[in-house]
């Protein structure tokens, strides 16, 4: 098909110049570029300082930039702020050495693995609703630290083999410090370099020496135990070898691989599972048909791997969450060579940005787009593709899918036989979308026990009778 063209994509009108559009999407990038889809159609051209921008809001176009032509689009300098984070992992690298990584890593979230990972994700959700358990019932939470503690818990149990729960706090704090001010670097046309010491940046480094000695400290607890028994991600990224030089990782890949397995690894599905808390807060019908559907397929006892098909209305629930709020809002990719999408040309060096936020919210794809409807995950409705992107799509796709819609999964569930969860008069909820979509202020809400609640007594299998409206005597 012959794709030469001209043309130039539809542009805001307005911006600043020289600096173009750049405070204008700083103010409320949400919605600075979901009107631009609005008002100017599927392709949209920006300027950003120097950076030329283009959004590809149509399903055809996102195809090319992520399969059919993904070898033209690499992830480009937008990703610098995240590699201050990650290094050069699997998340950031690019060509050959991504490659490499990516197949190291692949066999640790094959389906196989997936039975002994659930019972694992069940544990660290069963010690999560013991802490809530000594909370009467009333008690208000912030779920969203609530959510990042257990999912750093959940990646530290099936992938790296231990617990990471007791630092989950300092983590969590680390997390935020470092992925606001990644974002607003990546987001600068000329950022200050990181060893200027403003108070920003030496807060970032504070935080990011926290996230390093986590990930040293598990390193080298590895390297001591030396327990070769061991298959998880970790102990397959530390026998590695180079099919041409035979040599290991270096200790600085090493460093990068865990942080990446670290950060990445629970930061996306804690906020899946914020949002999709609080949306079922505020839709109540569909809290109780979660909880009804749990109820049935579970009774008193903890989900298994071969539970989550018979709850398919669990999973269209986050689906749909994940639609509304997608954890990672901004996909962007570098243009190596001109090209052309949607019939307007592309030149090299352009970034161009797919965003799952407004993709999710396209009139064309999405009947009542701004509503909350499950049900559309379960009706078997025909839409394109690459029309819903929670995961992103291509050579490229989360690695992680399928491990995180699975833990996303049992802790609904397991939450749901167990509490309502609600969202307070007057709380504050406003999205923060940086390198995640995250709830600002956190995500405070309320813990209702379902069934009146037993004697303290902060075990699982009480929590489990609780659930079902029995008092344990043994």
């Amino acid at each position: 098909m012959k794709r030469e063209t001209n043309a130039q994509p539809p542009s805001p009108s307005g911006g600043l110049p020289y600096f173009g559009h750049t405070f204008e999407a700083g103010r409320d990038p949400l919605g600075f570029f979901g009107k631009a889809a609005r008002d100017h159609g599927d392709i949209v051209q920006f300027d950003f300082g120097p950076y030329r921008y283009v959004l590809a809001n149509e399903p055809e176009s996102i195809k090319r930039v992520l399969v059919d032509n993904a070898k033209n689009y690499i992830k480009g300098y937008s990703y610098r702020g995240l590699r201050l984070i990650l290094g050069q992992g699997l998340v950031t690298s690019e060509g050959d050495f991504w490659r490499r990584q990516r197949k190291l890593a692949q066999p640790a979230f094959h389906r196989e693995k997936l039975a002994d990972l659930a019972q694992r994700m069940t544990d660290a959700a069963s010690d999560m609703l013991a802490r809530w358990y000594r909370h009467p019932s009333g008690t208000t939470l912030d779920v969203h630290a609530e959510m990042m503690r257990v999912t750093l818990d959940v990646v530290g149990r099936t992938l790296l083999s231990q617990s990471l729960d007791e630092r989950a706090e300092g983590i969590g704090d680390a997390m935020a410090v470092t992925v606001r001010i990644a974002s607003d670097y990546a987001a600068t046309p000329f950022p200050l370099p990181m060893w200027v010491p403003t108070p920003k940046n030496l807060r970032f480094k504070r935080a990011k020496r926290t996230l390093d000695a986590l990930v040293l400290d598990i390193i080298a607890e590895r390297r001591k135990t030396s327990d070769v028994g061991r298959r998880d991600l970790l102990s397959m990224l530390m026998a590695a070898r180079d099919e041409e030089t035979n040599e290991a990782m270096t200790d600085q890949q090493l460093k990068d691989e865990v942080m990446t397995i670290v950060t990445a690894g629970h930061e996306t599905t804690a906020n899946a599972m914020s949002w999709t808390l609080y949306l079922l807060s505020r839709h109540p019908d569909v809290a109780r048909r979660v909880e009804a559907e749990a109820d049935a397929v579970l009774g008193t006892r903890l989900p298994a791997l071969e539970d989550l098909p018979r709850m398919p209305y669990a999973r269209a629930v986050i689906e749909e969450s994940m639609r509304l709020y997608p954890p990672v809002w901004a996909v962007e990719r570098e243009a190596l060579a001109d090209d052309v999408l949607g019939g307007y040309h592309i030149p090299k060096g352009t970034m161009v940005a797919i965003l799952p936020y407004v993709l999710h919210r396209h009139p064309a794809y999405w009947d009542n787009p701004e509503g909350f409807d499950p049900d559309r995950f379960t009706a078997g409705t025909e839409r394109p593709r690459y029309a819903y992107l929670p995961f992103g799509g291509g050579p490229r796709i989360c690695i992680g899918n399928a491990f995180a819609m699975m833990e996303a999964q049992i802790l609904l569930a397991m939450i749901a036989t167990r509490y309502r969860l609600q969202l307070p008069a007057g709380a504050r909820v406003e999205l923060e979308p940086v390198v995640t979509l995250r709830p600002l202020h956190g995500m405070p809400m309320t813990l209702v026990w379902r069934t009146p609640q037993p004697e303290p007594r902060p075990s699982i299998s009480c929590l489990m009778a609780a659930s079902a409206g029995v008092v344990p005597t043994g």
